[in-house]
């Protein structure tokens, strides 16, 4: 499987905007967004100053997300096909399916300081839902859906450092840390999703 393996922070610089992808790093004066504002790379001062034509600002839309929930074209293709199958508007529902992954719930929840790291710790095997073993970083949980560290695993380090600390999460999930799990209470609306995403602008470049 294809895998990006060069400096996370390159990516936030591409898309001129933060992309939470080295977690506490990121908020702090140390996030390389802060020290060089331009686009990577020998020309990135120049690029800054063209003016974008429409098409650019629609892939630049999609690699934004892209890069944020860290999945590839045919991954991020098929949410779109999903999307537009179901009822509501496409954007929204292709947003509420990528907030739906396994990896991007553990890190809602707290338990990955970065959907990167969350992804990791799903794909180790660290987590059930339901129960169940599950360590496909691609699954989509449902209403009602229970996600727990391992019972084998609640003495690591990472999670006795979690356990019974005050985690805020979106209001479609609850989370309970001394107990090491979270609950899917609602689906993720439009409004839960904190990422400055115009996702008009992806469907407009898929509609092409």
């Amino acid at each position: 499987m294809a895998k990006y393996t060069e400096a996370d922070c390159k990516l936030c610089r591409r898309e001129g905007c933060k992309l939470f992808l080295k977690g506490d790093r990121c908020v702090t004066s140390k996030c390389a967004i802060e020290k060089r504002p331009m686009v990577p790379g020998q020309h990135g001062a120049a690029a800054v100053k063209k003016k974008p034509t429409g098409y650019s600002l629609q892939l630049r839309e999609k690699q934004k997300v892209k890069r944020a929930y860290g999945i590839l074209e045919r991954q991020f293709k098929n949410y779109y096909q999903a999307a537009k199958r179901s009822k509501g508007a496409t954007g929204e529902v292709m947003l509420s399916l990528l907030e739906r992954r396994l990896d991007n719930v553990v890190y809602r929840l707290g338990f990955g300081v970065s959907r990167g790291q969350a992804r990791q710790l799903v794909n180790h095997g660290h987590f059930t839902v339901n129960g169940k073993n599950v360590n496909v970083p691609s699954y989509s949980v449902k209403l009602g859906d229970t996600i727990s560290v391992k019972e084998s695993d609640k003495n690591l380090e990472l999670f006795k450092e979690i356990k019974g600390s005050k985690i805020i999460t979106p209001k479609w999930l609850e989370v309970d840390t001394k107990a090491l799990s979270g609950k899917v209470t609602a689906l993720p609306m439009r409004d839960d999703i904190d990422l400055s995403i115009s996702e008009h602008l992806i469907i407009e470049l898929y509609s092409r």
